[in-house]
């Protein structure tokens, strides 16, 4: 019914920056919050930034100043800008995106994951 197709994610030096990219496709009537979270190895996935639809933002401490979210409509994409990276950063980095479907369906959808490495 509905795709979230992630691109963007690499190896990238402390300091440098990542562009992440989440188009969502398939049976979408509207789209509300989009976000990322991400998952670094042994540990639990956190929440890293969140998008309304109304393209209010919200981040989690650690990214605040660093990274951007930002939203294309008329795309049905989110993007995540990470500027000044630090190894800490490294993770593999999932979109969400709460989506009501033409079946009237709403339902959390995720991507498939994109791995961002950051080497010191």
């Amino acid at each position: 019914q509905v795709q979230l197709v992630e691109s963007g994610g690499g190896l990238v030096q402390a300091g440098g920056s990542l562009r992440l990219s989440c188009a969502a496709s398939g049976s979408i009537f509207s789209i509300y919050n989009m976000g990322w979270y991400r998952q670094a190895p042994g540990k639990q996935r956190e929440w890293v930034a969140t998008i309304t639809s109304g393209a209010s933002t919200n981040y989690v401490d650690s990214v605040k100043g660093r990274f951007t979210i930002s939203r294309d409509n008329a795309k049905n994409t989110v993007y995540l800008q990470m500027n000044n990276l630090k190894p800490e950063d490294t993770a593999v980095y999932y979109c969400n995106a709460d989506i009501l479907t033409t079946a009237r369906s709403r339902t959390s959808w995720w991507g498939q994951g994109a791995q961002v490495t950051v080497s010191s």
